[in-house]
């Protein structure tokens, strides 16, 4: 039966984001989205590179100066860290189903790991793109 007492109050059904204090987990899972919907934006720069590549120099040069360009460096970097980031959350995931880390304290370090991870991984990436 519904409850007609609450529907004729102006607060939300069901709590939400500004009801709950942020926790390390409801952060990730933003992060998470976050970093997929930027993984499929970057993956249109990655098809330009490609096709750009197929295309001949003059078009591989366009592609090229853009890249090079503050805004390319930025959104190749941020699409970077989305790779390594929502990978590395992934095999937090994965970890998950198998039914371990469950427990706020573990969940929570197994955040900061996830985050120093990325960190690192996408650090690493771009000393060595510049460096070798």
């Amino acid at each position: 039966m519904l409850d007609t007492h609450n529907i004729h109050k102006n607060r939300p059904l069901s709590p939400h984001l500004q009801v709950y204090k942020p926790q390390m987990t409801s952060i990730l899972s933003i992060l998470h989205r976050a970093t997929g919907a930027a993984l499929a934006i970057g993956t249109l720069m990655v098809t330009w590179w490609l096709i750009a590549l197929a295309s001949g120099p003059q078009a591989y040069e366009v592609f090229q100066g853009f890249a090079g360009s503050p805004l390319g460096i930025f959104m190749l970097f941020g699409w970077s860290f989305a790779l390594f980031y929502h990978m590395t959350n992934g095999v937090r995931h994965l970890i998950w189903d198998t039914g371990r880390m469950f427990n706020i304290g573990c969940a929570t370090r197994a955040g900061y790991v996830v985050l120093l991870v990325s960190v690192l991984a996408t650090a690493g990436a771009w000393y060595c793109a510049y460096n070798f």
